[in-house]
């Protein structure tokens, strides 16, 4: 089961398309989705998080909190919608295109892959990139 909350003023749109894709890359992945909680917030209520959770007092467009058990993937994926606005225009990317990396992003930590060293950090945007691909 996926889920998409907003605790800001914003409001997904084409739910289905994208709950379909992002099962399409579970499956891909050879996982399965138990429940997938996408929480759509702002700077401030996401920083929170990072100080309470992570101990990190800076500003970041996702968190990802992983409770899977072997392949049945159980997360809370908390999104900036700031972050990603301000991360579109920087990258002068559309909206829609980030945020649609940044879930990725988030379902892609959840199925195991990291991003805290250069390498891994290439391996994570070439699964991004290529999972942006097969989007209907």
């Amino acid at each position: 089961m996926i889920k998409f909350h907003a605790i800001t003023d914003f409001e997904i749109a084409d739910k289905s398309l994208l709950k379909k894709w992002i099962k399409k890359v579970v499956k891909i992945e050879g996982s399965a989705i138990a429940e997938l909680n996408f929480i759509f917030c702002d700077d401030e209520y996401l920083l929170e998080k990072n100080n309470t959770f992570l101990m990190h007092d800076t500003l970041t467009d996702i968190i990802t909190f992983d409770y899977s058990q072997k392949n049945m993937l159980t997360g809370d994926v908390y999104i900036s919608i700031e972050r990603v606005k301000e991360n579109a225009q920087n990258y002068e990317v559309s909206f829609k295109n980030e945020l649609h990396r940044v879930i990725i992003h988030g379902v892609l930590h959840l199925l195991g892959y990291k991003d805290k060293d250069e390498k891994h950090q290439k391996e994570m945007r070439e699964k991004e990139d290529f999972y942006l691909s097969l989007q209907t």
